[in-house]
């Protein structure tokens, strides 16, 4: 077996100390160290072929190099949760191009108690993207409050926390307005989660902007709240259905929820469209291949986690402060089967 190369091999092919070897390889910041000097120690590196140890490399600049991906649900509702892979995937290869590693965590809204610096503090992450962050979540608050680097993949309005996010009410309200586009006028809304959600309370914000805009009285007992589960979606939709007049087409805020409501659907003999126009929310890459296909709103999901740990390992690594940085990504209709728009086509 080779003899493993060390950081003093290195100093002394370089022409110079342990020290400056360890400033140069850690990239340890606010060390004066000329150009000339660190393009030596780098080549001297790379001659010999050394592969820094991650546990020395941590001690050396106070960090882990990795990242936490948190999201406010139990392991149950995140591992049902479709879109969330597609944002993880984005996610994890943003930070591995920018040398870091992705810890994921479901964490269940009831558990409180420090649970965002103990992540930082104990289980020694840089800093936390937070996906579905919630209204009620003064500990957030707190623990950013405390210097914790976080970005919010979603929003919190009036915080100054930096999010990365999508346009949850103009996509809410594009589907609407695509139904209504249809002839529907008694239109239900299944929510993806409950409204201590932002997302939630968004996308429940742009269905009722569409109604408004198409002067349609907003209907409460047209509205059921999911909780990021095909069962809960089942559950709404078989709610919708028992009405006296039950809607005509519903809008249902996530793909994951809209799976089980078009299973509640099935199970009281309905035919999708015919009897009951359907749109989703996330376009997961299941909905595509279902029958009928979803139409949906197409969100950026890959990008979303992109940029979310792009920005956060700007802010651990730069120490910049982020608090009025917010990005907005937009969404998009894809128009499939399950709304009869093409059946309103064939019979033209």
């Amino acid at each position: 077996m080779s003899k493993r190369v060390t950081s003093k091999d290195i100093a002394e092919l370089a022409g110079v100390s342990r020290t400056t070897v360890s400033f140069v390889l850690n990239n340890v910041p606010g060390m004066r160290i000329p150009e000339a000097t660190r393009q030596r120690v780098l080549e001297a590196a790379r001659q010999l072929n050394y592969h820094p140890d991650a546990a020395a490399r941590s001690m050396a600049s106070g960090r882990t190099n990795v990242i936490g991906f948190v999201v406010r649900q139990s392991a149950e509702q995140a591992f049902a949760d479709h879109f969330l892979p597609q944002v993880l995937h984005g996610l994890a290869q943003a930070a591995a191009e920018l040398g870091y590693r992705t810890l994921f965590e479901p964490i269940p809204p009831e558990r409180r108690h420090g649970v965002y610096m103990k992540l930082v503090r104990e289980r020694h992450v840089d800093g936390i993207v937070l996906s579905g962050p919630r209204l009620d979540d003064q500990e957030l608050l707190r623990a950013y409050a405390e210097g914790a680097p976080i970005v919010l993949m979603g929003q919190l309005p009036n915080t100054g926390v930096p999010s990365v996010d999508v346009d949850n009410v103009g996509g809410a309200a594009l589907a609407t307005q695509h139904l209504i586009s249809l002839g529907h006028r008694r239109i239900g809304l299944i929510t993806n989660a409950p409204l201590v959600y932002t997302a939630s309370a968004d996308r429940l914000a742009g269905y009722r902007q569409a109604l408004a805009a198409a002067g349609i009285e907003y209907d409460e007992a047209l509205v059921r709240y999911g909780n990021f589960s095909p069962q809960g979606g089942q559950a709404a939709m078989t709610e919708l259905l028992a009405l006296r007049e039950r809607p005509t087409a519903v809008f249902v805020a996530s793909d994951t929820v809209a799976l089980g409501a078009l299973q509640a659907i099935r199970q009281h003999r309905l035919n999708v469209p015919r009897d009951i126009a359907l749109v989703g929310f996330d376009d997961i890459p299941l909905v595509g291949f279902i029958d009928p296909p979803l139409t949906t709103i197409r969100l950026p999901a890959f990008e979303l986690g992109w940029r979310a740990a792009e920005k956060l390992i700007h802010a651990i690594t730069e120490g910049e402060g982020t608090a009025s940085s917010n990005v907005i990504l937009e969404t998009e209709l894809i128009i499939r089967e399950s709304c009869g728009a093409s059946l309103k086509r064939g019979t033209k």
